[in-house]
């Protein structure tokens, strides 16, 4: 990297202290979109936002003060507050952020750097090569994907995304495609539970009721 990494500091948790940094030119960056927003920030936010072949892909926002997210590790980068995802604290531990500026010097992108591996139980793992290997390349041709959020006793949480999201067969293709699959590839799983929010997909089949 160009950029020197920021100094890293471990957050006060009560089971584990948990490490993220930012590049110099990440930290400026947040620093600027921050002071953008005014007094209404109070830090930013790193989720996982999936896993496949090429590793983790992640989610980088903005945390407003009204709406500090629950149970997150949080964690002092520089001066930056900084949440690292409940559900996924663990698999987010030690993550470095950098920014790419455009070649043109306007606008760019953040970048990630994370030393965990995609899973650490056997299951997941077994679930995980399912689904890079046969299950994505072949829903992949219809625009869509499905990602294992966490196994659960015998409960496996997918999300479905691309095409697959709002799409009134993703019914279909989870019971007698995905499920199907697991379950045969996977037999110590008993039941794949679907947690899309399919009311915001393109095509949404379902939509809540106004009240």
């Amino acid at each position: 990297m160009s950029d020197e990494p920021v100094a890293e500091t471990p957050a006060a948790d009560d089971e584990r202290a948990y490490r993220a940094s930012f590049s110099a030119s990440a930290a400026a960056k947040i620093r600027e979109v921050m002071a953008a927003q005014g007094d209404r920030v109070a830090g930013v936010r790193i989720t996982v936002a999936g896993r496949g072949p090429e590793g983790f892909s992640h989610g980088f926002a903005l945390v407003l003060h009204e709406s500090l997210p629950e149970g997150d590790a949080s964690v002092d980068v520089d001066g930056i507050l900084t949440f690292l995802e409940a559900r996924n604290s663990q698999y987010l531990d030690g993550v470095h952020v950098d920014f790419e500026p455009n070649e043109s010097g306007v606008g760019g992108r953040f970048t990630f750097e994370n030393p965990n591996p995609l899973w650490l139980d056997e299951l997941s793992m077994r679930i995980q090569n399912l689904f890079d290997e046969a299950i994505n390349p072949q829903i992949a041709a219809h625009g869509g994907m499905v990602n294992l959020i966490e196994v659960v006793g015998d409960i496996a949480y997918v999300e479905l995304g691309g095409g697959c999201q709002g799409c009134n067969l993703a019914n279909v293709t989870l019971k007698q495609g995905i499920e199907a699959a697991v379950l045969e590839y996977v037999p110590e799983i008993s039941e794949v539970r679907d947690t899309t929010d399919h009311a915001s997909g393109e095509n949404p089949f379902y939509k809540p009721s106004k009240k």
